[in-house]
Formats: structure tokens, sequence, C-alpha cells
């Protein structure tokens, strides 16, 4: 038999080509077909165990064949919630059921919802950012007229100043959209104490007539009111004609509408005459439209009236900034938000309708409902899509935050990263500066490390593309961290090279380099071919990335259990490689038996230490090996190097073909360790 020390380096040294060779294999092209062909029809954990070749392919690919038979076991580990530490899967010792549970998801991380925490969180974020720089906004209006209103010398000076004038308009109430700059301009150079000024004769004169019409409307309005509670009183009466009086409320209830109209009309331009004559009261223009020699355009009365009148007009603005007002809308929107199901329930309901359209800026009493579904429904990735063609912003922003598809129907949030793959790189961050760590450094690099780890969180979710990825250098240091990679080593363009590989592509830039982590790294992010961040796209109960991780764990098992069947160390070896970078103290080695044993050979150590206390087990790994060199490739390689001559020398190359007793220490029983280490492994994770 070959030896283990010259069959571990030749596929440690040629392992893409011998993943290559493994996937080209018929059964295991077979299976990996199959598997990708119908994935995507999973819908529940009952559909993926009824698949025997699909439910055994994932099993397979995280080294769990052996509990095939235990599906209420392997049920409840799907089911789990990862994120909580206190879930059935997070308090089992072995590492792999975790790596199944997350494979999936099962657990309601990929259920389409209108917004995901984060959204809904970024969207209250916005909200009070939005109400906030609206009231900033107000105050830098009114410094700014304050500032400049001294420096205007004629009407026409005013109303050619877009800003001073939409101030003007707020304040007196004036639809610019109604009137026409020259009477504007006219009314500014009156004098309201002169009858024969234009406001008197062609506004103020036409209150006595406006005023009456009012007391008529409202005296009209009492009547029928009258009449209406009479018809309806004699509908009750015997022998009363109800046909006969139901006609005659409903003609009266057209008159009451009428005048109902009639008196919010009569309101309005009487409002606006006085609106008019209080405008031309507020300003000292002669009637050419300029000023008399030293005076200004405003008295400072007159400014404080202006600047007061003007914050009246935007009462709905502070109102709705308020920290009571901001609170309310606040909790209505978080209560609604999680019962939205569609683009016509987003529409339809006022708590989150106005909140979302308020946080980004638009009017939802300015705005066509229709123009707002339109932009939901657009494909943000598509530079086409209606959204763009408005040429606003804000509908984009709209768009952005929550999850619709082309129908109006829920889908995939659009995210750089998914919210499970975020907490998976803050930790693997955490794990791999503590590696680093002396004993006495932990405390202070720990909190540290959470601290730059709740930065990426909160950061990854404001990335767009790829560009804006890599432009941020200490975001990429921190993912090349998580992933063991020394940054220092690693260029912005050969990231840009990285990212802008097909990952389908097993020949393009990324699937092509040795060192397969940057391809799980681009593997990790969602942005389509343009660099752009897209929507999560999911193969049933799997996201792209998952159905990638399992694909490539199962030729890596594969090729692992075909080695084994030849050469057992070989196999020890290559599991330990695949290994190495997760371990984060002794007790990791001391949970897996493989691991355990590739430990105990490569140090010449006996078989009967696993017998011994589990902390005096960790010594003995602490003192011949240190953790933190498992990050460093070179090193594992060097270590496994020693491993596999240790091995051949212990079993004097006469392991052949057929069974092992190796294959126990892939699976839940046999040699290697006592029940009683697991047991207070067990016990060291629970605390």
């Amino acid at each position: 038999m070959v030896s283990t020390y010259f069959s571990y380096n030749y596929i440690s040294h040629h392992l893409k080509q011998s993943l290559t060779r493994v996937e080209q294999q018929t059964d295991v092209a077979r299976e990996a077909a199959y598997y990708k062909a119908n994935i995507g029809k999973v819908k529940t954990v009952d559909d993926l165990m009824k698949d025997y070749r699909l439910y055994h392919y994932a099993l397979k690919a995280y080294g769990l064949e052996d509990m095939a038979y235990a599906k209420a076991f392997m049920r409840k580990v799907l089911e789990s919630d990862l994120s909580d530490a206190k879930s059935f899967v997070n308090k089992l010792v072995d590492k792999r059921y975790r790596e199944f549970a997350a494979a999936f998801s099962f657990n309601g991380t990929a259920t389409p919802v209108a917004q995901s925490e984060n959204q809904t969180d970024e969207t209250i974020g916005l909200y009070t950012a939005t109400k906030k720089s609206q009231v900033d906004a107000l105050a830098d209006d009114t410094k700014y007229y304050s500032a400049q209103i001294g420096s205007i010398s004629s009407a026409d000076q005013l109303l050619n100043n877009d800003r001073l004038r939409n101030y003007v308009y707020s304040a007196f109430g004036i639809d610019q959209s109604k009137w026409p700059p020259d009477t504007i301009s006219q009314v500014l150079r009156s004098d309201p104490s002169d009858p024969n000024s234009y406001v008197n004769t062609a506004f103020a004169s036409q209150l006595t007539g406006l005023n009456a019409q009012l007391a008529q409307a409202k005296s009209d309005v009492s009547a029928t009111n009258t009449k209406i509670a009479d018809y309806t009183a004699q509908l009750s009466q015997p022998g009363a004609d109800v046909a006969q009086l139901n006609v005659q409320i409903l003609v009266e209830k057209y008159h009451l509408e009428s005048y109902t109209k009639s008196i919010s009309s009569l309101n309005d331009q009487i409002a606006t005459i006085g609106g008019f004559v209080d405008l031309a009261g507020a300003f000292e223009f002669s009637a050419d439209g300029s000023l008399p020699s030293g005076v200004p355009a405003q008295t400072a009365a007159n400014v404080t009236l202006t600047t007061k009148r003007f914050d009246d007009s935007k009462s709905d603005v502070y109102a709705a900034a308020s920290p009571l007002n901001e609170a309310f809308a606040t909790v209505q929107f978080r209560n609604a938000i999680g019962k939205i199901d569609s683009v016509q329930a987003f529409v339809s309901t006022p708590a989150v309708y106005d909140f979302a359209l308020g946080a980004v800026g638009l009017d939802p009493a300015e705005v066509s409902q229709a123009t707002v579904k339109a932009a939901l429904e657009s494909d943000l990735s598509d530079p086409k899509s209606f959204v763009y063609t408005l040429k606003d912003n804000r509908y984009v922003e709209l768009a952005r935050a929550f999850n619709f598809d082309a129908n109006g129907n829920l889908t995939t949030p659009l995210v750089a990263q998914d919210s499970a793959k975020v907490l998976q790189t803050a930790k693997d961050y955490v794990i791999a500066v503590l590696k680093q760590a002396s004993p006495e450094q932990q405390k202070a690099v720990r909190e540290q490390a959470q601290k730059d780890a709740t930065s990426y969180q909160e950061a990854i979710a404001g990335i767009d593309s790829v560009s804006e990825l890599l432009a941020n250098r200490k975001m990429v240091d921190f993912i090349l961290v998580a992933k063991g990679l020394d940054p220092k080593k690693v260029s912005t363009e050969y990231l840009k090279k990285i990212f802008a590989s097909d990952l389908n592509n097993p020949k393009s830039f990324a699937n092509t380099e040795s060192d397969h982590r940057f391809a799980e790294i681009a593997a990790s992010f969602n942005f389509d071919s343009k660099g752009n961040v897209a929507r999560l796209a999911m193969v049933g109960p799997q996201k792209q990335v998952q159905l990638r991780e399992t694909q490539a764990n199962y030729l890596q098992q594969s090729l692992e259990q075909q080695q084994g069947d030849t050469n057992p160390g070989v196999r020890l070896a290559l599991y330990f490689q695949r290994k190495a970078g997760e371990i984060t103290s002794a007790y990791d080695i001391l949970a897996d038996k493989a691991l355990s044993e590739v430990f105990r050979t490569t140090f010449n150590l006996p078989d009967s230490m696993a017998a011994m206390p589990i902390d005096q087990q960790a010594k003995f790994v602490d003192k011949f090996m240190k953790i933190k060199d498992l990050s460093d490739p070179a090193k594992v390689e060097k270590l496994l190097g020693r491993f596999s001559a240790m091995y051949d020398v212990k079993n004097g190359q006469s392991i052949g073909q057929g069974q092992s007793p190796l294959l126990n220490l892939f699976q839940g029983s046999g040699s290697g360790l006592s029940d009683s280490t697991y047991l207070a492994i067990a016990k060291l994770r629970s605390h």
C-alpha cells in the first residue's frame, strides 16, 4: 500500500484535481444532479426526509449518514433555532448537527416577509431621521429668511428668490399653483388702508358678498338637517308614505352635500383673501414695487409675524416630529408591519403606508397609490424598471425597504448578506481573534472583538454593491480575519477578481484559485453579475450559498470516504485539515473522536489517554499543540505531515481494503474516547 505520508501530501497538494475526479464519477455525478434538480421542490422537513436520495445526500454532506435512521432526532435538529443558545441543536456537543441545521432554512429564517427585522429597524431609524431633518430644514428656512429679507429692495426681487417666495407663500397660505406671480406682486404693492388699492378692489371687496353667501349656506345646512330629521321621524308614524319619505330624505341629503361643499369652498376663498390682505400689510413696498429710501421690506414686528405664521403653517411637520407622536406612529408601524402580505395590503394600511412614505420623505397626500405600488413591484436589479424612470431616489429607497415581487407578493430581502451569514461571520471573527490572544489578553480582546462584530453587523446592512464593500477596507479585513485569512496578504484588486467571478462556472477565477476560502467569501454575499446587491435566491429550503456549501461538502466527504477505504490515515488527515480552522480550544479536539485520534497519533500518545479526566486531556493538548497555529494552513500541513508519518509507523502500513475500525471515529459510537469524556465535555458546553 502507498504510504499515508505520500498519499495525503499528494491529495493535499492536488485537492482541486482530486475533487474534480470524484465529481466526475458516475455515481457521485448522478446523486449530485438528482439533488440539484429536486431540492427546489422541498418545502418542509417532511418533504426532505421522505425523499431517500435527497435526505441521504444531505446527511452525507455533513458526515451524518449514520444518523439516517434517527429521523425524529434529525427533525429536532432541522427545526432548531440557531440564534437561540438554548435550542436543541445548540446544546449538542457534536458540531456537525449545527452545521447540518445551518445548511437549511426550515425554521422561518427564509420565510418571505414584507420587512426583515433589520429593514424594520432601518425604516424606523429613517423615519426619525427624516422627521428631524424636516424640522431642521424649517429652522434653516427661517434662519435664511431672517438673514435675507433685510437685503430685499423690491417686490419682484422677493418673488424671484425661490426660497424666500416659498417661505412667504407658506406663511400666508398662498397656493402658487393657483395664483400667477403677477397677481401676488400686485398684492405686495398694495396698501390695505387704501380702499382703492389692488388688494382691496380685487379681493377684499368680495368679502361682504362671500360672507353673506357663507351665512346663507350655513342656514341652508341647518334647515336641511331639520328637514332630514323631520322626514326621518315621519317614517315611524302610522300610515306614513315610506317610499316618498325616503325619496325626500335622499333629495335633502344631496342638497346637504352641496351646501357643505359650498361652505368649504367659501371658507377657502375668505381665508385666501384674508391671507392676501395680511400679506399686503406685512410688507412696505410702494405701488411701483420699490421701497422708500431707508425703509426695509418688513418691520421687525412683521418679520416676527411672518416667521410665526410660517411655523403655524408647518404645524403638521412639527407635530409628527414630536416625541409622543413619533413614538405612537412607531408602535403602530411595528404592530402592523407583520401583517402585511402584499403590496395591496401595504397601501391599504395607513399605519404602514403613511409611516413608510414619511420615512423616505414622501407626503402620502401628494403621491399616487398607483405610483407607489408600481415602484414597490419594480425589479431593483433592472435599471429600466419603473422605479428608476421616476428619477426620484425616495421611491428607490422605499422599494429597497420592502420585499415585494413583480406581482405584489412577498419575496426575499434585498441584502448584501443574509442575517444568518452576518451572525456567522461575526461569530467567526470573534473566534479567530481570540485564538491569537494570550490568556492574559483574552478579556480585552473579546470585548474589542465583540464591538468590531457589532459594527460589522450595522455596517453591512448599508452595503449596496461590491464596490461599496471593497471600498470599506475595515469591513473587508473583518471578513478576511473571520475566514482565517491574513488581510495584509490580500489586495483589494485580488478581491475584485474574486467577486467578479461566476461561481457557477468551475473555470472562473474564484473557482480555480488554490484557496477555496475566497470563493466561499464571494458565495456568502448576494451580488448580481453587475456587482449590485440582489435579493436572496432560494432553492427550496436552501439559499444559494447553502446549496453550494452542501454540494461542496458532499464532494469532500466522498473524497475522504473513498480515501479511507484504501488508507484510513489519509481520511483522518483530510478530515483534520478540513476541520482545523474551526477548532477554538482543546475541547473541540477532545469532543471529536477523529480529531482526537489525529492528535494522539501525531504526538505518539496512548489511546488510554482518553480515559483521563477531561481537564488533564486538555492540558496535554495545549502542551503539545498551539490552537492558534491551526488557523495557518502551512502549519496545519506541517502538523499533518508529521501525523501521516507517525500513522505509518504506528500501523506498519498494514491496513488494507475493506471495513476499517477507523469508520467508528466518524460515527456516534466505537473506539476513541470514553463516554465519560463526552459527558464531561457536554457539561462544560452547557455552562
